[in-house]
This record gives C-alpha cells, structure tokens and sequence, in this order.
C-alpha cells in the first residue's frame, strides 16, 4: 500500500501505476482514466491512499481512499472515505454505460444532528450539488444516507456520545472526466468534513507526476 500526502497537489500516481501493472491487458480508454484521475484537481486537505480494487465487479477496476485533514501538514482527520471507479466495456444493463463510479464517505457531526430529521436529504443534497458543480454528467445514481450514534456504557459511560454520517454512493459516468468525478466526490468529503467552499476565484490545483 502506498500513501500520498497532498501537499496543495493531489497525487494518485501509486493508483495509477499499480494498477496498469496488474491491467496490462487494459483498454486504452481504461488507461486514459487512470491518468486522468492522477491529474484529478484536489482541495490540499485532501490525502489519497491506493488500496486493493475490487476484482469481481468488472473487469477492470481502480480505488483509492482519501482523508480530509484539519491541517494539510497535520494528521487530524476530519472525514474519510472510499472512490472506487468500475470499468466494463459491455456496459451492464444496470449501470446504464460502461463505468461506475461507487463510493463511501464518512466524518463525525455535532451531537444536536443525531435528531435531525433533514439530514438524510441534506447529505444526499451535498453530493448531487457536489458532482452538478463540477458540470458533470451522469445517471443511475443511487445510495444510502446514515447516521451513527454511538453511547458509551459501563467502563466507558464517561465517554461523550458521538454522532457521524456516512454516506454510500454509486452512479454511472456519462463523460469522458473520471478525474472530475473524483474531485467532485473529495468535494463532498469536505462538505461533510465541514470544511469551507473554496473561496470564488480560488481553484484547487492538478495533481503533478511522481
């Protein structure tokens, strides 16, 4: 496994190298969205990490996990998550085209979101406005928003209750951006890590080559 720490660049070229070697056989088109997730443009909180795709789904396969840091030099972590990118050139009748994007997002809320009853609908709000900033175009989107409420008894009754919010997302890419729909998905993370938009004007930078 090999990790990469954003420093103001996103850089998911372990990803991409990794799995070219284990996809020599891989259509040109796959190959052209692994470099184009490596150029991905990503908020410098965000560190990515290449981890085992899945093998089983489709044939060809990418995924990585990202962390949300509270400080890009720091270790504190605000969210996380997973960004996998699904690839079958005979385009399954689900999926409605030849990729799939599947994914996961995870951070910690305030303790007054645990009786929220719009919370739900707000988090699946974030990610649709998070891909339809990034003008991008899809269907077949589909997913699950939860909330996490953990108590703690006996031994552990001191500790404070916490409250978290995961959000599980598929959909089908309908452009040739894979490297887009990743940023727009970090994009969300930080919404629900509770980071700040980007100031207007202010634009996240590619990632560079390692």
């Amino acid at each position: 496994m090999r990790q990469y720490r954003t420093s103001g660049v996103a850089c998911a070229y372990a990803a991409v190298v990794a799995t070219r070697s284990m996809t020599s056989s891989a259509p040109e088109d796959f190959a052209r969205a692994l470099t184009l997730l490596h150029s991905a443009a990503l908020r410098p909180e965000i560190r990515l990490t290449e981890v085992p795709a899945p093998t089983r789904i489709a044939p060809h396969a990418v995924a990585l996990t990202a962390d949300v840091l509270a400080d890009p030099h720091g270790e504190e972590e605000l969210a996380s998550g997973r960004f996998v990118l699904l690839h079958d050139p005979a385009c399954p009748e689900p999926w409605g085209g030849a990729w799939r994007a599947v994914t996961f997002a995870r951070a910690e809320l305030e303790p007054e979101f645990a009786t929220d009853p719009m919370l739900g609908e707000v988090g699946w709000a974030w990610l649709e406005e998070a891909l339809t900033e990034h003008g991008l175009d899809f269907t077949g989107e589909a997913g699950t928003v939860t909330r996490v409420i953990s108590e703690g008894f006996g031994a552990m009754a001191e500790r404070p209750s916490t409250v978290e919010i995961e959000i599980r997302a598929s959909w089908t890419p309908l452009d040739d951006e894979p490297g887009r729909h990743l940023s727009a998905w970090c994009d969300l993370l930080c919404t629900v890590a509770g980071l700040p938009p980007l100031p207007e004007g202010v634009v996240a930078l590619p990632g560079r080559r390692r």
